[in-house]
């Protein structure tokens, strides 16, 4: 949990100056900001606002996914048409049932928008607007004042549970299981001109905000895909789904020139030292240093023209210069045509503090399991555009 906290920290630190939390705060919004790039996808800053609004503490929400709110009484077909917004990286505005953390639900109108990196054209995160729907029309064409006592601005339930849906797995929403009972939510919510307008208007100020304060360090973000040439990117959906895979591995592009890393999982940024900007882009060889034996690099580079597997023990150094021993497996990774779309390298430190240890599997049998992980998640990525496309 702390090194999750930490690459929540990292996820803004990296990208922003440090006063932007005080800057987002002094807009009196309701919002969340989201990471797609960190496993799980999980809420990495909530605005005054929106706490206020759902009455939870900010160290109740930092770090969550917002399947812990989701409930079953949520429209699942809203549910997903925010999860394909967010799998394609465009911006969507939709009407959701919502809950506080005392279980009363609202209607909220939910506007999301993609914040991308002027550097690569990627996803950095995803900026989620909640607005308040106080009217809704029932299917008879009454509205909500006259369902009955006690309904007046918004509709109240006692909350009975909390769940999890693995189908929200991915998404930023905000809901909770609640016992609603006489309360058909699956009616459409009338929402206005004006709450669209304050939700449109909410998310032009807070990405005026971190495109202010991203200038700062450098990393500039921009509210539209403004990707360079010659510069991979990695689908949200694809990024999620190589997010679960728990091992120290890299993705690079072989179509790229000097074939870049375009994905660098949690585990390998914890075993180098390396933040993830340091990282992508970059050729794997700002691992070598003046000990690394050039007959194994040789040994990769065959590999790879190749096109086949191969497995090497070779000395690797951290950002701080420290060596260690990476038994590391390459493999070519191939799309759903059957064409080779990347190579992936997964790393396992061999020291004798982890040969003293009583591994369940081999180094041989968990780097086959990553393998196997990244294919499953790059074939199903590329046969999902493929159909999207038809």
């Amino acid at each position: 949990m702390e090194s999750q906290l930490a690459l929540i920290e990292q996820s803004f630190n990296d990208q922003y100056s440090v006063c932007v939390r005080e800057a987002l705060n002094e807009l009196p919004d309701s919002f969340t900001i989201t990471d797609p790039r960190i496993s799980g996808h999980p809420i990495v800053f909530a605005s005054h606002g929106f706490l206020k609004m759902s009455g939870y503490l900010k160290e109740e929400v930092i770090g969550k996914n917002g399947r812990i709110f989701q409930g079953p009484k949520t429209d699942p077909r809203s549910v997903m048409e925010i999860r394909e917004a967010i799998r394609e990286e465009r911006t969507i505005q939709i009407s959701l049932l919502n809950y506080r953390k005392d279980g009363s639900p609202f209607w909220m109108l939910f506007h999301m928008s993609p914040v991308f990196s002027e550097e690569d054209g990627g996803v950095i995160h995803f900026v989620a607007v909640q607005v308040p729907i106080f009217r809704r029309k029932r299917r008879n064409g009454s509205s909500l004042s006259e369902v009955g006592a006690g309904f007046r601005e918004i509709v109240f339930g006692p909350c009975r549970r909390e769940v999890c849906l693995n189908s929200s797995a991915e998404l930023g929403l905000l809901a909770v299981e609640s016992d609603i009972r006489g309360l058909d939510i699956e009616q459409s919510c009338e929402v206005s001109d004006v709450e669209k307008q304050r939700a449109a208007t909410a998310i032009n100020n807070i990405l005026s905000v971190l495109t202010c304060y991203s200038e700062s360090t450098g990393r500039f973000v921009c509210a539209k895909r403004c990707s360079l040439p010659g510069v991979g990117l990695l689908s949200s959906s694809l990024n999620i789904s190589l997010g679960r895979i728990k091992q120290s591995f890299v993705l690079t592009d072989p179509h790229l020139p000097d074939m870049p890393i375009v994905y660098a999982s949690d585990a390998f940024l914890k075993l180098t030292g390396y933040a993830r900007h340091d990282v992508l882009g970059h050729n794997c060889r700002f691992l070598s240093g003046v000990g690394t034996d050039s007959s194994v690099r040789h040994q990769i580079r065959e590999s790879i023209q190749a096109e086949q597997p191969c497995t090497v023990r070779i000395l690797n150094y951290r950002k701080d210069k420290s060596s260690f021993w990476n038994l590391l497996h390459i493999s070519p990774v191939r799309n759903a045509t059957g064409k080779i779309a990347y190579f992936v390298g997964v790393q396992i430190e061999d020291s004798c503090k982890s040969r003293g240890r009583q591994e369940e599997l081999s180094p041989e049998m968990m780097q086959r399991s990553a393998v196997a992980q990244v294919k499953v998640a790059v074939r199903g990525s590329s046969m999902g555009a493929c159909s999207s496309k038809s």
